[in-house]
């Protein structure tokens, strides 16, 4: 079956999928949107925290869970430290159904269960296969990738894979409200670290880690939730589970390629320190929904090209001080150094030593505005 001829192909409906085809669509462009899921948002594989800056995405109905007020960092000594940090934590899947409905209705058509399978850009081509087996070809003027970390649009362009790091997450429930997300830095957790992040009675505690220095998550994370059941703090039973990768190798050599643009995690856009990713995906999504339309509708050809100038200009430096941090870091992975607390401190965005300051010369609101544009999400 061919499918009508669309200005833009959106591949994943995740933040940046969703707000590309909002914005598309919003400006005139015929837009198809596909997703390889049966339900948008579903399964979770997020920590489920976003930045103020993005709180205008958490005003639809389900989605706004609690509001975060500081960060505290557990250090290998046991020293905990707490920095100023404000935020939302959000019911993950109804976020992006919010999102995917203002796409559909800006006027973008929807196609979940839905996989790409084949694709062939130098004729704008592609082909996608629905989970009953109905094939679709859909021709496209601009696509716009924004299909996770193991995109298959940059396989199928055979651009480079990118570095990713596990992680395993319960949601259990807490024994009291907490109004902080804690974080543990340790060498049980290399490439990585642990967090508990409340949602009202719940939270969602985690770990991630480099699979090739920890290949087994399981084992630490139910470590920790045994801890801190001792402690008092959450219940033995686990809610729910989820997990999976997250790209912290920094931004791909091209975020476009002809007329494809990478977008979201896709792109490479989550934070190589934190994992933070959806407040990029919304900026790269919005953004590239907004140079598909220059080019197509205006016939700027250099659109696409400024899309790129545009993120670099706005995500490059957070990414390349997080990727020389990950660089010292993965030196002191499973050895001794890495239980050093001047080690973790450099390494972790609530400290000053990661920017390369002193208390002294950053000051508290600083600190305050750093980890604001670096927070874990």
């Amino acid at each position: 079956m061919t499918a009508p001829a669309c200005d833009v192909l959106v591949v994943g409906l995740g933040p940046a999928g969703a707000a590309a085809a909002a914005v598309a669509a919003a400006r005139g462009l015929s837009v198809i949107a596909v997703d390889k899921k049966r339900t948008i948002g579903v399964p979770v594989q997020c920590a489920e925290f976003i930045p103020l800056p993005l709180a205008r995405h958490a005003r639809a109905a389900g989605v706004l869970a609690q509001r975060v007020d500081a960060m505290r960092s557990f250090l290998p000594s046991g020293v905990c430290a707490t920095a100023p940090f404000q935020g939302l934590m959000i019911d993950r899947a109804a976020f992006d159904r919010a999102l995917a409905e203002s796409a559909a209705r800006a006027g973008a058509a929807l196609r979940l269960d839905s996989r790409l399978v084949a694709l062939d850009v130098a004729r704008g081509r592609a082909t996608v296969r629905s989970r009953a087996g109905a094939v679709m070809t859909i021709a496209f003027r601009v696509l716009i990738a924004a299909d996770g970390p193991l995109s298959m649009v940059a396989r199928a362009l055979k651009l480079s894979a990118l570095e990713t790091v596990d992680t395993r997450q319960y949601s259990v429930r807490l024994s009291r409200r907490h109004g902080e997300t804690d974080v543990w830095l340790s060498d049980t957790y290399p490439g990585g670290y642990a967090w508990l992040f409340p949602k009202g009675d719940a939270a969602n505690l985690g770990v991630g880690a480099d699979k090739r220095c920890a290949a087994d998550l399981k084992a630490p994370l139910d470590t920790l939730h045994a801890q801190l059941v001792r402690e008092g703090r959450v219940g033995r039973e686990i809610l729910s589970r989820t997990g999976g990768p997250i790209p912290v190798g920094g931004m791909r050599e091209q975020l476009v390629a002809g007329n494809v643009v990478f977008a979201g995690d896709a792109a490479g856009l989550t934070h190589p320190i934190t994992g933070a990713g959806i407040a990029a995906a919304v900026v790269s999504g919005e953004r590239a929904g907004e140079a598909a339309q220059a080019l197509i509708a205006r016939g700027d050809t250099a659109a696409l090209r400024d899309y790129e100038e545009d993120i670099r200009d706005q995500f490059a430096e957070s990414s390349e001080r997080a990727l020389a941090r990950r660089r010292e870091l993965s030196r002191a992975w499973n050895a001794r150094r890495a239980r050093d607390d001047a080690v973790q401190r450099r390494g972790w965005i609530a400290f000053p030593e990661y920017f390369g300051r002193s208390q002294t010369d950053i000051g508290a609101h600083g600190v305050r505005a750093q980890i604001a544009r670096t927070a874990p999400a």
